[in-house]
């Protein structure tokens, strides 16, 4: 086991249910002490969900108690595009906004990272991108400072420095962040989460379950993050069906997160692997599927691969004993676990096809994954080529 880590993440996470109630002192408290200014962009998703449910409405009356004015911006959307984050930016700088608060799914905190950089840096996002066509400049200028409020469990933005990005004009969806950028203050209320309909609950806990997986059998996996992911594996594993069947689950609904924010912590100090950059692939093609979703259509021929090849048996087998098949003695318990798991929260009759997907696809899905996201390949724990990655996307064509 690899005893080496680094680990700094100056957020501070107030985790648990009815802490939204705490985010007006919290953020008096940090303008007190000169981290945060007067001014707010509340930024949210062009969806109805926070208004209609008031979780908009109590996000507000936090911020008057804070003594904080603010914006309102509400242009982001799901797979989020560089043209919402650059109007965003553009919100802030016309408002004098000193900070930004993100309020919403992955979408919003994934954005919030992106539009922290623009709002204070010349050009356009794809200036600072690495990878793709991004030209991968430094940024000139330190970012906002952000406070999230999750609403959902899926992606764990709420406490690091990655966002991904959409450029729809060259279909790359690349991640996007910088060290500076990681959120100041971040509120994680599984109360905000009981009205994720079923099939997002879903999606976002599988985008949870697999970042924390992807950890697991990257080359990079250290003493800390495995002890996290597994603790995050198997409270995922527990509980997602649970809180897919009654969204009012609150017992449920609190497991999942704590696995989620775990992920953004376990990403920190380990890279996830290709089957994210291969996702960020199929949605950059087919902008209407949801991320989570993707990542289930790939899953058990992504972790196939490495079983076949007995590249890393077993960290496989660690998981599967976490997902609860506690006498697992070989690789393939993983997959077992997962496909039970899959069916447990109905999500096993995902096709690529219901998308729009052709097998004369995967041969370019496969070279923009690497071209856009390669960092990702080099931590798989073993190889992997571009017919390889093809292949993969051909065996989970339904």
């Amino acid at each position: 086991m690899n005893m080496n880590f680094n680990f700094n993440n100056p957020t501070n996470l107030i985790f648990g249910a009815g802490k939204l109630n705490e985010l007006g002192n919290q953020i008096y408290a940090k303008r007190s002490a000169g981290a945060l200014g007067k001014k707010a962009l509340l930024l949210i998703s062009n969806g109805k969900s926070v208004k209609t449910y008031g979780t908009l409405d109590r996000v507000r009356e936090q911020l008057k108690k804070a003594e904080v004015e603010y914006v309102l911006c509400g242009n982001i959307h799901e797979n989020p595009s560089k043209e919402v984050v650059m109007e965003a930016a553009a919100v802030v700088k016309e408002n004098n906004c000193d900070f930004i608060v993100a309020l919403g799914g992955g979408a919003v905190l994934d954005s919030a990272v992106a539009v922290s950089a623009m709002a204070t840096n010349p050009g356009d996002l794809w200036d600072y991108v690495n990878g793709g066509t991004g030209k991968g400049r430094p940024l000139v200028n330190p970012g906002l400072p952000i406070v999230t409020i999750a609403t959902s469990s899926g992606t764990g933005s709420e406490i690091n420095c990655w966002g991904v990005i959409s450029n729809r004009q060259t279909n790359e969806k690349i991640g996007f962040g910088y060290p500076e950028l990681v959120p100041i203050l971040a509120i994680v209320d599984p109360e905000l989460m009981k009205t994720v309909p079923p099939r997002y609950t879903a999606y976002q806990g599988f985008d949870a379950l697999f970042h924390n997986a992807e950890v697991m059998i990257s080359n990079g996996v250290n003493i800390l993050s495995e002890t996290i992911a597994l603790s995050a594996i198997e409270n995922i594993a527990k509980y997602l069906p649970r809180a897919v069947a009654n969204g009012n689950d609150l017992e449920a609904r609190e497991a999942v997160a704590y696995g989620s924010s775990i992920a953004g912590i376990t990403m920190q100090l380990t890279n996830t692997t290709a089957q994210h950059s291969m996702e960020h692939a199929m949605s950059a093609y087919h902008h209407n599927l949801p991320h989570g979703a993707g990542l289930i259509m790939i899953s058990i021929e992504f972790a196939r691969f490495f079983i076949e090849r007995h590249a890393c048996d077993e960290q496989f087998i660690k998981m599967a004993r976490a997902m609860g098949i506690p006498n697992a003695d070989k690789s393939e318990d993983f997959i077992t676990a997962l496909i039970k798991l899959q069916k447990d929260c109905g999500v096993d009759d995902l096709k690529m096809s219901d998308y729009g997907f052709e097998k004369s696809e995967f041969m370019t899905l496969a070279i923009n994954a690497r071209e856009t996201m390669g960092g990702l390949f080099l931590s798989n724990p073993c190889p992997m080529s571009d017919e390889e990655c093809a292949a993969i996307f051909e065996k989970s064509y339904k």
